[in-house]
């Protein structure tokens, strides 16, 4: 009973000015149990996502009024709520400029419906882990009690001119900080793990994005191609290379 009635509590908007798209998406939602609401374009999905409280927000990229990309930038100075977008465009930059304006995820359309409401659930998920861990920070603050009595050794993984903080996620660069999205942290996580390890696509969507890749691949790569652009120049050498066909790989040289 309580598990329902948290699901009916979970309240998703839809900003998508196709209306056939949104009333699909609408359907599925409500039958997973999800409150439901929509907008039809860029402005009006602004007014919503900030002047009501969201769980999680699908936002299509080419709205009228601003597009979904403005949308994000707008929201982002003001909420966290995570944000799926939703692209007819499948290239890579495309889909590294929502990322840079804040995106959490991304599906290309057309889509299977399994897999917008998998990604659904991981957000939704990550989104409840964030915040019962800081409402259990603070409420130990709140008691005057230590919200870390026992906290675990430091873990740094340290190779090329490049130190990976696990506990503190922090990644640096020489000594350059370079500041990472959650979803990029994962990805780079699941490969300094296992340096000198050839990692295929599928298990570091499962590993670090916690889905499958559900046919498509690109994913994975535009994740990479983000890390890359942000890693290399730095360090003025390649940190993560590419095995044709199968994957990506870290190696110690």
């Amino acid at each position: 009973m309580a598990e329902r009635k948290q699901r009916v509590m979970t309240r998703i908007l839809i900003v998508e000015d196709e209306e056939k798209i949104a009333r699909f998406v609408e359907l599925e939602l409500l039958h997973e149990g999800h409150e439901v609401d929509k907008a039809a374009d860029g402005r009006a999905g602004v007014d919503k996502a900030l002047s009501s409280h969201y769980d999680l927000i699908l936002l299509d990229v080419l709205l009228p009024g601003l597009n979904g990309l403005e949308v994000l930038r707008r929201i982002r100075r003001e909420k966290d709520t995570p944000v799926i977008m939703l692209t007819a465009r499948d290239a890579v930059m495309d889909k590294v400029a929502g990322l840079d304006a804040g995106a959490d995820d991304y599906v290309t359309k057309p889509f299977a419906i399994e897999e917008l409401l998998a990604r659904i659930r991981v957000a939704l998920k990550r989104r409840e882990a964030t915040l019962s861990a800081t409402q259990a920070s603070e409420a130990a603050l709140a008691t005057g009690a230590d919200p870390l009595p026992h906290p675990p050794q430091t873990r740094v993984i340290s190779l090329r001119g490049v130190s990976f903080d696990l506990d503190r996620r922090e990644l640096l660069v020489g000594r350059d900080p370079v500041e990472l999205t959650n979803r990029e942290f994962e990805v780079l996580r699941v490969l300094m793990e296992h340096v000198g390890v050839v990692m295929s696509r599928e298990r570091i969507a499962s590993d670090a994005l916690g889905y499958e890749l559900m046919g498509e691949a690109n994913n994975v790569d535009v994740h990479v191609a983000h890390l890359r652009a942000k890693i290399d120049d730095r360090l003025g050498e390649r940190l993560i290379a590419t095995v044709r066909g199968v994957g990506y790989v870290i190696r110690e040289r």
